[in-house]
């Protein structure tokens, strides 16, 4: 059952990212909505979406849809996460730094998940107990065991500038102790790097279900672990989220617990 659903994330992600490649040398110019504080979409965001629902409801027409720009969709217990453009101010700017990220949840499990960078041709994906691919090779996280030349990967909390304080220690404590920690604007792709070694460590505070569904998965099928800041799993539903191998996860977490406050928990 989950092959043919991959594959179709798989479909509607290149399909998406097609859409992306080509409009991406007329970002400049292109009529930008506000949706809030430092919050963006274009009409290309919904473009994209359109087109991934498009295809998923073309074969799955009784599934629902959680999507960044359309919002809710009811169906039945399956669910496509979807976010046609995770990083759409580094698109508007020409930053080569965007993904498409696509997950599906039964019954409230991950069950599958693909982040596409379509300017690099990299397609990560994931199905529940089947590993993690990047462009159908496995991939695994680090097996780092020590902060010392770990490289991190982070968002900052500009959406939530009540967090700034909180976020600021742990950015102090995690540069103090690490190789250093790169901010790429993409939690998908962050996530994603994280799955295949590329980065050895990540944390956000608040981000959307949709920004990390499916790089969620593919940690956890990597090798990886994930948890909110009070070492529970509900980070899908606060939004803040540490994810590493089991081991650099431990280290990452005494590093930022001191500086969670009650709002974070």
């Amino acid at each position: 059952m989950q092959q043919p659903m991959l594959n179709i994330a798989v479909r509607a992600a290149r399909a998406a990212g097609d859409i992306l490649i080509r409009s991406a040398d007329k970002a400049s110019h292109l009529e930008i909505e506000n949706k809030g504080k430092n919050d963006f979409a274009t009409e290309i965001d919904r473009m994209a979406e359109r087109e991934i629902i498009s295809i998923i409801k073309s074969t799955y027409p009784e599934h629902s849809i959680l999507a960044e720009e359309s919002g809710e969709h009811a169906g039945n217990e399956y669910q496509w996460i979807i976010d046609p453009l995770d990083g759409t101010t580094n698109f508007i700017h020409g930053f080569p730094q965007y993904a498409v990220s696509i997950a599906l949840k039964h019954k409230g499990r991950l069950e599958v998940g693909v982040v596409y960078d379509p300017l690099r041709d990299e397609l990560f994906t994931a199905k529940r107990g089947g590993g993690a691919m990047l462009n159908n090779r496995r991939i695994r996280v680090t097996n780092l065991t020590k902060m010392r030349g770990a490289l991190i990967g982070t968002g900052f909390p500009f959406k939530v500038p009540q967090h700034l304080d909180a976020y600021l220690g742990m950015f102090k404590a995690v540069t103090l102790d690490s190789a250093g920690i790169r901010r790429t604007g993409s939690a998908a792709l962050d996530l994603a790097y994280l799955a295949a070694g590329r980065l050895d460590a990540f944390w956000e505070i608040e981000l959307k279900e949709w920004d990390m569904a499916a790089g969620i998965l593919l940690v956890k099928e990597a090798g990886g672990v994930a948890t909110d800041f009070s070492f529970n799993d509900s980070y899908l539903e606060s939004g803040n989220v540490i994810a590493a191998s089991p081991r650099m996860h431990q280290l990452m977490y005494q590093l930022i617990e001191p500086h969670v406050t009650n709002a974070l928990k």
